[in-house]
């Protein structure tokens, strides 16, 4: 990611400390626009208290061209007050920045997959399945952020007893019979018996229509059935041996905690057969690094996929397997049980209406993925600032709604005498994207974009309401301020698959 003005503060402070420098902004400004415990933590190895390095340090940081003043405080905390051409620089290089603010330049030869959602197309996409796909595609748009090439793939298991199952069931309503002893039941299954088409193939168009909806775009389409054809040539290239009849895969020789069945003692490919054909398909078609989206009950599915990259000879390291928790649906104060169409599941299209595509994707994406996520379904669909997603929208209409009123005037100025402290805190507010994203990167963690997008509509918010922006002696100054945070907004919305509405 490219350098941004807290950084390079920080760098400036690291030479003059001689080690990494990390800031922290104080709760309480009166403590300063920035704060580090550099002194505490190298006294020891200075042998000096650390007051005494802070104090050497202070001195040193004062004489920084960012620095107006540097303070020691308790035991040894250095705390910085930043200068006035401090604040105008960095909003100047948000405002130069603009949609690029805070990506990084393209890696060459960077090239990763992410693989999402990959249902069995024998029904709509559930809100589990819902929660893997924003997970996933929000983590794609993160990586494309930092300058990767991503491609995103979805992969149908579209062959198997299921599918025949599933094919059954709808030609039997089609002929106005029940479906067989096991097969699928529900509304989409008669829907899908009204159409003329294979039931799979109908299935599949179906998931991509929904997918698209919940604005996940996939650029490749695999199916099982196209691998089928792979699987044996893709053994051979593995460490395999023969006991008991079957065919096994000694993934234990690279940390797997048992080895596993590739051919059953009966001739059939196991599934994982199929896993193996399909990682050496992924590798071969030149990927430097491929994700592999899953739910928490195939958490055991980490080690064995890396064991057979390892395998394959491409490495383990290569491979992620990005873990998320279940998702619970709540309404009128209950959790919902299931759907009214089939009796086990809550789908993709009842929470889409319910919420809206904005608050689906805001929600799947604002927890942690080993967190599981309770969508309160009165909540996400109330149009108030109780809603996150509504509050952070509506700071980015608001600023469109100044921006038009403002038509023609300067956008971007000399920042005022004094600046108020609402204008800095949201200029330091705003030139936290570019770590906070590339934290999010690091730690495929992207549920932390609407946390911080919460803290810039909370600092907008206070700005705006004790400050006048048209009309004031500092107009093009402020109006500058109102772009570049816009554009922070927009951009933190478009990494969760969130629109960024011009008026509300």
């Amino acid at each position: 990611m490219s350098s941004n003005a807290v950084e390079r503060l920080a760098e400036e402070l690291a030479e003059v400390a001689g080690t990494e420098v990390e800031l922290e902004r104080p709760s309480d400004p009166g403590h300063g626009d920035y704060a580090t415990n550099v002194a505490l933590r190298t006294a020891p190895v200075r042998k000096r208290s650390p007051r005494e390095v802070a104090e050497e340090l202070a001195g040193s940081a004062a004489r920084l061209e960012a620095v107006e003043r540097a303070e020691v405080a308790g035991p040894g905390f250095l705390n910085l007050w930043l200068t006035r051409d401090w604040y105008e620089r960095a909003l100047a290089e948000i405002l130069e920045g603009g949609e690029r603010y805070g990506a990084g330049e393209p890696a060459e030869g960077e090239r990763i997959l992410v693989e999402l959602v990959s249902p069995n197309p024998t029904g709509p996409l559930v809100v589990g399945s819902a929660r893997n796909g924003a997970y996933g595609d929000s983590i794609a748009r993160l990586l494309e952020l930092s300058g990767r090439e991503v491609v995103r793939e979805c992969y149908l298991n579209d062959v198997g007893r299921q599918i025949e199952l599933f094919r059954e069931s709808v030609e039997a309503r089609r002929r106005g019979e029940e479906p067989p002893e096991g097969g699928y039941m529900g509304d989409y299954v008669a829907q899908i018996a009204e159409l003329s088409g294979d039931p799979v193939e109908e299935m599949i168009g179906l998931i991509e229509r929904e997918l698209e909806e919940f604005r996940i775009h996939i650029d490749v389409w695999v199916r099982q059935s196209g691998l089928e054809a792979e699987v044996s040539d893709a053994l051979e290239s593995l460490p395999t041996y023969e006991q008991d009849g079957a065919r096994w895969v000694q993934t234990t020789a690279h940390g797997d905690d048992k080895d596993r069945v590739v051919v059953r003692s009966d001739g059939s490919f196991t599934y994982f057969a199929s896993d193996a054909a399909y990682m050496r398909n992924k590798f071969e078609r030149g990927f430097d690094r491929v994700v592999y989206v899953l739910a928490a009950d195939h958490h055991g599915y980490v080690a064995r996929l890396k064991a057979l990259a390892d395998g394959f000879g491409y490495g383990g390291d290569r491979v992620e397997v990005p873990i998320y928790q279940l998702v619970n649906i709540v309404e009128g104060g209950e959790a919902k049980k299931g759907s009214k169409r089939r009796g086990d599941v809550v789908f993709l299209r009842e929470l889409i209406d319910a919420i809206g595509v904005d608050a689906a994707r805001w929600y799947l994406i604002s927890r942690g993925p080993d967190q599981p996520i309770d969508i309160d379904v009165d909540l996400a669909a109330e149009r108030s600032q109780k809603n996150p997603v509504y509050y952070v929208q509506y700071a980015h209409a608001r600023i469109a709604g100044i921006l038009r009123n403002a038509a023609g005037a300067s956008v971007g100025g000399p920042a005022p005498g004094d600046l108020a402290v609402e204008e800095r805190d949201l200029i330091k507010r705003l030139a936290e994207f570019p770590g906070v994203a590339a934290e999010a990167i690091e730690r495929r963690a992207p549920h932390a974009i609407p946390l911080y997008a919460i803290r810039v509509a909370d600092d907008f918010h206070r700005f705006y309401h004790e400050h006048r922006v048209i009309g004031s002696e500092a107009e093009a100054f402020r109006l500058g301020l109102c772009r570049a945070t816009q554009t922070v907004i927009a951009r933190c919305l478009d990494l969760v698959g969130v629109e960024a509405p011009e008026r509300m």
